[in-house]
């Protein structure tokens, strides 16, 4: 979105609009984020909806730079969608979302806008470019009009490709700089909006009942196998301290004094 109070030349400071005093011309990026949370059934056509919606303005309108769906299962999925469209697009947009999201009883969770200026950037690569543009054209006539030695010759040759090399750079940063400035950035997020009673909250009480005879089966079968390595453990146990009272305690009571 590009702002200014009065037409300005860059090149020429003159200001087009009659003032006394020259007004720079603002360049702000702007990107915007929102959030949505619908049913389950609803995210996937809402997303080809707005799929659908960048694709028919046209890649000078809007451009889908990426989309993802995931389902988890029949009660929860997401999705994410990325774009970048002309801020008069995303304005009207943005202004019948609501509206789209109260028709399949959905809600929005979040909205955020952020704005970066640009101006500085834009302006010192612009004049950057004015001024290797205006270097390039004296190395060609230099190189066309006057003689020299042919050291000299391949010396502003190559001083030549390094400020065409330098131009075309500093050319592809201004168009991507300006193309954030005219396509601001819109992200949206797509989350289930649970049912109380889906099956996806009853699925934990369906596991327990379906698991139950099987884990008292594993309960039973842990207690028996317990039961079967411990009872020689037992028996050898009992035996021992049958012959301790049995055999081996009255003795020791009869040898000691008194008894």
């Amino acid at each position: 979105m590009q702002r200014s109070d009065a037409k300005f030349d860059m090149a020429s400071g003159e200001a087009g609009g009659g003032g006394s005093e020259p007004v720079a011309q603002q360049y702000i990026a702007y990107a915007h984020s929102i959030g949505l949370r619908l049913p389950v059934r609803s995210i996937e056509p809402s997303l080809q909806g707005h799929i659908d919606a960048c694709n028919a303005a046209g890649p000078s309108v809007c451009i889908v730079t990426n989309s993802n769906l995931y389902a988890y299962s029949e009660d929860e999925a997401s999705a994410f969608l990325n774009l970048r469209a002309t801020p008069a697009w995303i304005e009207s947009f943005l202004g019948g979302i609501d509206a789209e999201v109260q028709a399949v009883r959905g809600e929005v969770t979040s909205r955020q806008t952020t704005a970066e200026d640009l101006t500085v950037s834009i302006v010192d690569t612009d004049a950057r470019v004015k001024a290797l543009t205006t270097l390039q054209g004296r190395l060609e006539q230099l190189l066309a009009t006057r003689p020299g030695e042919l050291k000299d010759v391949l010396e502003t040759e190559r001083e030549l490709a390094r400020v065409n090399g330098e131009i075309d750079s500093l050319k592809s940063t201004l168009a991507a700089l300006r193309q954030r400035v005219d396509m601001s950035r819109l992200s949206i997020s797509y989350e289930t909006k649970r049912n109380p009673v889906s099956q996806g909250a009853l699925k934990p009480l369906g596991d327990a009942f379906s698991g139950f005879f099987y884990n008292l089966a594993s309960a039973l079968a842990a207690v028996i196998t317990a039961f079967a390595v411990g009872l020689p453990w037992l028996l050898l146990i009992g035996a021992l301290l049958w012959i301790w009272l049995r055999l081996i305690w009255p003795r020791v009571r009869r040898k000691k004094p008194g008894a």
